[in-house]
């Protein structure tokens, strides 16, 4: 199997790998580039746990190709705190206890930025569409929505 060398941005950093042209995002980031923050939970798409945003557009690490990182701005659970700063979202998800066991976590965490940055005064329908692709087994989701919807309304009022 042929590699290919990649030349991307990661979490605002520049970074180069090597990979297999047939190693998928999730792979590198993890077995390569030592990002295990991107959870591995089908393989398939089906249920987010390795959601990224590539060149903002949220996305299932698994379905994307290594090599299709190239020249593309990637952010991954590891970029969303700021050093030792949580993301207001990952702040809120603590203190409203939104998560158990952790494996869907980030890519729900992901997904909520998403659509925060899109839409910083969500419905809860909406909050709910959009992580909707992100399956949960632990948390029955009213925790998390509570939580998307509470960092949306801090974002607003610090923006006020």
């Amino acid at each position: 199997m042929s590699s290919t060398h990649v030349s991307t941005t990661i979490n605002g950093q520049a970074v180069e790998y090597v990979c297999p042209n047939d190693a998928s995002l999730l792979e590198v980031l993890r077995d390569q580039l030592g990002m295990t923050g991107t959870k591995e939970g089908c393989g398939s798409g089906d249920c987010g746990a390795c959601s990224v945003t590539v060149d903002g557009r949220l996305v299932c690490s698994c379905l994307v190709l290594g090599v299709e990182a190239q020249n593309r701005q990637v952010e991954t659970i590891e970029g969303m705190a700021d050093k030792n700063q949580l993301h207001k979202l990952q702040q809120v998800f603590l203190e409203k206890a939104a998560l158990q066991c952790g494996i869907c976590t980030p890519g729900i965490l992901i997904a909520a930025r998403s659509l925060l940055e899109k839409n910083p005064d969500p419905t809860e329908k909406e909050v709910r569409y959009w992580i909707a692709g992100n399956l949960c087994r632990c948390t029955g989701y009213d925790k998390i929505v509570r939580a998307i919807l509470e960092t949306a309304k801090q974002l607003r009022e610090e923006a006020a």
